[in-house]
């Protein structure tokens, strides 16, 4: 262990955090890991960054980002890219649920490539559609109240699946060490793997477990969206590959939940009764 060298992991108590924890242990990495978690603000992102310059030891910057600094932007596109970005403004004129943290994101990203740029420091960030999968962590991770809002009956998290994109949480932590490895790789990378639309995801769940009552009618959505894409093509093309199905992404995500008591083995009403 940790003959690939030391490796700086800031909110490792996290979903993600401790899952890459776990990876990078397994690659071979001593791993100095915090609990802090860094929050999606400009100042702190910043703050690392000039940590980082303070160090002559840091070599590469990997920056967990989010769809939040993707996608938000009102217009509902059918793919998106790289060269995409939220929509300050637009977040700020309609104060949408989850507003502030779209923001601060989107303005965080963008100041730490500026920084990073003027500062001559390799500052690389991944962008995670929904994350999804089994978890270290005692409590259920925020976007498992997304993911199995179907199962648990989560109504107010409906539209949130309207459409969806899915990453597997194992996944996205090989994507932070593939992009660690390669110093080839520049810029923003989306990593997701599956697009799905409310309907077919519904259907998905419904013959996959038929032992949870998977609504056919969804409280809050009035319209269908069709699928819109998270492409991956620029992490793919450097060489990644996904490894996980949607399937294995629920069943991981069950199997945690079940472990550890934070979901019912049953949820049939008529089994209820």
């Amino acid at each position: 262990m940790g003959e690939k060298g030391t490796v700086c992991v800031t909110g490792a108590a996290g979903y993600v955090g401790s899952w890459l924890v776990k990876c990078l242990l397994e690659h071979g990495y001593t791993v100095k890991a915090t609990n802090e978690t860094i929050k999606p603000a400009i100042n702190g992102v910043l703050n690392i960054l000039k940590s980082c310059l303070k160090s002559s030891t840091v070599r590469r910057v990997i920056y967990t980002s989010s769809a939040g600094a993707l996608a938000v932007d009102g217009q509902r596109k059918p793919v998106y890219d790289e060269n995409c970005w939220s929509d300050v403004d637009f977040c700020k004129t309609n104060k949408m649920v989850g507003w502030m943290y779209f923001v601060s994101k989107t303005l965080a990203e963008k100041a730490g490539f500026k920084f990073a740029e003027k500062n001559n420091i390799e500052f690389v960030s991944i962008i995670p559609s929904l994350v999804n999968g089994p978890f270290i962590m005692p409590t259920l991770p925020p976007s498992m109240l997304i993911a199995l809002a179907l199962i648990t009956r989560n109504a107010p998290r409906y539209p949130c699946l309207n459409p969806i994109q899915f990453n597997h949480v194992d996944d996205l932590c090989q994507a932070h060490i593939f992009l660690f490895e390669h110093p080839e790789a520049k810029g923003r990378y989306i990593c997701s793997s599956h697009d799905i639309t409310l309907p077919n995801l519904a259907t998905i769940l419904r013959e996959k477990y038929p032992e949870y009552d998977i609504p056919t009618e969804f409280e809050g959505v009035t319209e269908f969206s069709e699928i819109i894409k998270f492409q991956s093509k620029k992490l793919v093309e450097l060489g990644f590959e996904f490894k996980y199905s949607l399937e294995d992404m629920f069943d991981g995500a069950i199997h945690s939940c079940n472990e550890k008591g934070l979901l019912p083995l049953k949820t049939k009403k008529d089994e209820a009764v």
